[in-house]
């Protein structure tokens, strides 16, 4: 009976919902917690059955930057047909996508911190024909739109290199920082920022109530477009037109 329920268990298994279970174990315990071995016992299975859906703890690895990217195209897809807000349409069309995009992963990155670092880290030991499908539908998607602003290509690659970097340190900066007591209301506790001499960090012990609550989405959006401002502007710089997709 047992070899049985193993048998079963097997047949329901497939590639999404192994990641799936993957991405919730690591969202519970880290990276670290991840292991061929913890996983099948996650999915009440022998290890040997995840080789079908996955070559090993590497391919797991990319599996999750595939899962991460994966759920922010999602994101895109739906937030595609409710158009920008009334205080954005006088933006250039392509600044408004890459705007969406921005929050769009950011709503992923916030729901997946753990995996943050390996999404920033991961695609660069990997040549780039060789990433996950739904990683390169998100850099074609970037490049079609500054494509389409009428950027040249040198150019629509600087932007495209500066808009990544920027969201990505932006949120492994932002979103990275080690709390002491998440259970300290104070924010100079709750970061351990008290065990800082005051003398000598003056300045991080006063700023310590900004590293802890701050309005994330909109300093990001204020860096991005400062640095996109100091880009050089597209021949097409058109104003959102409902369909800056």
């Amino acid at each position: 009976m047992a070899e049985r329920d193993g048998t079963e268990k097997r047949g329901r298994l497939n590639r999404p919902l192994v990641l799936a279970a993957a991405v919730a174990l690591v969202d519970r315990e880290g990276l670290a917690a991840l292991t061929m071995r913890r996983l099948a016992t996650e999915l009440g299975v022998e290890s040997m059955a995840l080789y079908r859906y996955t070559p090993g703890k590497e391919g797991l690895l990319d599996g999750l930057i595939e899962s991460f990217f994966t759920e922010v195209n999602a994101r895109l897809r739906t937030s595609a047909a409710a158009g920008p807000h009334e205080s954005e349409r006088r933006r250039p069309g392509w600044r408004l996508e890459l705007r969406r995009i921005a929050r769009s992963f950011a709503v992923a990155a916030h729901a997946h911190p753990e995996i943050l670092p390996l999404v920033a880290t991961r695609p660069l030991t990997v040549p780039l024909a060789r990433r996950p499908a739904p990683v390169l539908e998100l850099t074609e998607h970037i490049l079609a739109v500054l494509g389409r602003a009428g950027f040249d290509d040198a150019t629509a690659l600087a932007v495209y290199r500066t808009f990544v970097a920027w969201n990505l340190g932006f949120l492994l900066v932002g979103k990275r920082q080690v709390v002491d007591n998440p259970d300290e209301p104070e924010p100079v506790l709750r970061l351990g920022l008290h065990r800082l001499p005051a003398a000598e960090y003056p300045r991080l012990r006063a700023l310590a109530t900004r590293f802890a609550e701050f309005d994330d989405e909109a300093e990001m959006l204020t860096g991005l477009d400062s640095l996109l401002d100091a880009m050089p502007q597209p021949p097409l710089d058109a104003f959102y037109d409902g369909d800056a997709s």
